[in-house]
């Protein structure tokens, strides 16, 4: 399914936000963000004087992302850094055998995924960032080892996102088995699954490519903090 909606993806927080994930949006017409409690991403179509609504959003949260081309900012911003994440699409289910006992999370579940995510990616998940969409994991004694799930949203696309094991039970496959559960999962929605990956994180890029996902394009997520 390789269409003209794919250009959807060169701007996916724009349409998750325009599409599935209306109501998580905090609209400024030209530019729209995700609400911070949610997911603290924002994305624009190309206009100039979308300055004064970035200064607005910084209000609720001081630390954010926008994501694509480059915002212009008014100087009670700063442009923190630029992160480049390689965006990859899979256009098949991933078949591969999967022998650990997948379950998908719940409330009772968000506590300990919001510790988990921080602890080896801080500062993209908030503790109603899996409100966003269907999260899995694996427990090992009862304690949970290893979670992915999906965060953005269109109608035809969905990010597969949080892809994280604890540090002591890495090695085991768990990711490789996690990202082909959710993938599987997506096609059952008859929508395509698509991540973000930081261009250097190779052994990662590595997993994916093996899984069938395809890179797509470079994408820039740009880190966003008040003035001190």
């Amino acid at each position: 399914m390789k269409t003209q909606d794919n250009k959807k993806l060169d701007n996916p927080v724009w349409f998750s936000l325009s599409e599935t994930h209306q109501s998580f949006a905090v609209d400024y017409d030209r530019i729209k963000f995700y609400h911070p409690d949610y997911c603290p991403f924002g994305g624009f179509v190309k206009d100039n004087a979308i300055a004064k609504s970035i200064d607005e959003y910084s209000t609720k949260v001081d630390n954010f992302f926008v994501v694509g081309e480059k915002p212009e900012l008014s100087n009670l911003l700063k442009l923190n850094k630029e992160v480049i994440c390689l965006q990859m699409i899979v256009y098949d289910p991933i078949d591969i055998v999967i022998n650990e006992q997948i379950i998908k999370l719940t409330d009772e579940h968000i506590d300990t995924l919001y510790e988990l995510v921080n602890l080896v990616q801080p500062g993209y998940f908030k503790r109603k960032t899996a409100l966003l969409g269907n999260y899995y994991g694996i427990l090992k004694n009862e304690e949970l080892v290893a979670v992915t799930g999906e965060r953005m949203q269109m109608n035809n696309f969905v990010e597969v996102s949080a892809v994280v094991t604890h540090p002591n039970h890495t090695g085991k496959g768990y990711a490789k088995q996690l990202v082909a559960h959710t993938v599987n999962e997506i096609f059952n929605q008859n929508k395509i699954p698509y991540l973000h990956v930081i261009e250097d994180n190779s052994g990662a890029i590595q997993l994916y490519e093996k899984l069938g996902f395809e890179i797509r394009r470079k994408i820039s997520f740009w880190n966003i903090t008040k003035l001190t």
